[in-house]
């Protein structure tokens, strides 16, 4: 379709001459504009989806996929009700918790907690957890006066393997004096970091026959989680689910993406708009395609002019300026994959640069909950994104393009 005489032309048409440079700064910029817009596409896609896969993935490493709670705040006869749950295909494995608010006191600090009263064999299963003890054995939550805390708590009430905690529950006991908060010490034994601040700051893991009696669920517990084989696939699990809640009337269940609704939904937006907002930028470079091209075959009327005589066709004059233009927007396209998949792939270590040498905090995990910058590159963005720049060159290329093909020789060459 384009011949090797079009593509001579047209790339003789983009080198710069003397009396061209404005025509080719225009160019330049459009380049520069499509590259930026491209690279800036990619990399905030990128970190958008990394952000949204591992808040996702660490909210299910400690949240289970579906959770039964009961309106009296008490689930009775637990163990009956999680025969039957795992009897429901796609279920890996269901788990009862004992779950309350506390405040943890220590020598130096006191700070508020959410304490889970778990199994060891439960908290096995949550791979996030128990894969990433930092100090201490989760062997020994086995033993009845022990906890496991998250880094952040450790940290922040300075608080190592062994040492006392005190937890001090909203219950009270009554006593000839009044009512007092119930108070137990406990021992440290171990340390885990999840690399999710929210999870690290706030919650201890309690042996579970002491969250029984600490927090009063004499033969039951406050919820019963359940985890299924596909954390996509949930539907079915709940319907199925349903048909065993009818016969309690008192139990309902929520699913992860109802508990953390507010943070997914946030991230679609926010991906969404800017997206959009992004965008823009590749817009604008596509307008500088229009004006560096209309203003090339303002300057090359004679040169179309006489390639008429010569005999080339109209359609030969188009595709040469269709080549001008959408050159510019092939290789800055290009350009910026490179530059952005680099970027992303590469976004920690720029960031640990960008920090030391301006001495601030780029990604405070108190704020964005993750204690890492994520990145994910996904290629249906990089095609989209990709896909959207070279059809916004294309267009932008084809009105001058047309308007090059309709320039009528014998009027441009009368007074030549």
């Amino acid at each position: 379709m384009f011949s090797k005489l079009e593509f001579l032309i047209a790339f003789r048409y983009l080198k710069s001459k003397r009396k061209e440079g404005f025509i080719s700064v225009i160019a330049i910029f459009s380049f520069v504009g499509i590259m930026i817009g491209v690279a800036t596409l990619i990399v905030v896609m990128s970190v958008m989806n990394g952000f949204r896969y591992e808040l996702v993935n660490r909210i299910l490493g400690i949240n289970a996929h579906l959770t039964i709670y009961s309106h009296a705040h008490q689930i009775n006869n637990y163990e009956k009700i999680i025969d039957e749950i795992k009897k429901i295909s796609g279920v890996k494995f269901a788990n009862t918790l004992v779950e309350s608010q506390a405040m943890l006191s220590s020598p130096s600090k006191n700070l508020g907690g959410l304490i889970k009263g778990i199994r060891l064999e439960d908290l096995k299963n949550k791979k996030l957890v128990s894969e990433n003890i930092t100090a201490g054995n989760i062997e020994k939550l086995a033993n009845k006066n022990s906890v496991i805390i998250g880094s952040v708590v450790a940290q922040s009430m300075n608080l190592k393997v062994g040492d006392p905690v005190k937890i001090i529950s909203a219950e009270t006991n009554e006593t000839i004096i009044g009512a007092i908060p119930r108070i137990k010490t406990y021992q440290v034994v171990g340390v885990f970091d999840s690399g999710m601040y929210e999870y690290d700051s706030t919650t201890i893991f309690m042996n579970f026959t002491m969250a029984q009696i600490h927090f009063r669920f004499p033969n039951s517990v406050s919820a019963i989680e359940i985890f299924a084989d596909d954390a996509t696939k949930i539907d079915e699990i709940k319907m199925q689910l349903y048909e065993i809640l009818v016969k309690y009337p008192n139990l309902y269940a929520t699913d992860w993406q109802q508990a953390n609704a507010g943070f997914i939904d946030a991230l679609k937006v926010e991906s969404t708009v800017m997206f959009l907002i992004l965008t823009l930028i590749i817009l604008v470079a596509a307008f500088n395609i229009i004006s560096s091209m209309i203003m090339l075959v303002n300057d090359k009327n004679k040169n179309i002019a006489l390639l008429r005589t010569i005999g080339m066709s109209k359609a030969a004059v188009m595709r040469i300026f269709l080549i001008c233009g959408f050159s510019i927007g092939m290789v800055g396209t290009f350009l910026g994959l490179t530059i952005g998949v680099l970027f992303s792939t590469n976004i920690n270590n720029i960031k640990g640069w960008l920090e030391s040498a301006t001495d601030t905090d780029l990604f405070n995990p108190t704020i964005y909950f993750l204690s890492t910058l994520p990145s994910k590159i996904f290629i249906s963005d990089v095609i989209l994104i990709i896909s959207m720049a070279l059809i916004l060159s294309f267009l932008a290329t084809l009105y001058p393009a047309y308007r090059a093909s309709k320039s009528n020789p014998a009027e441009i060459l009368r007074y030549e």
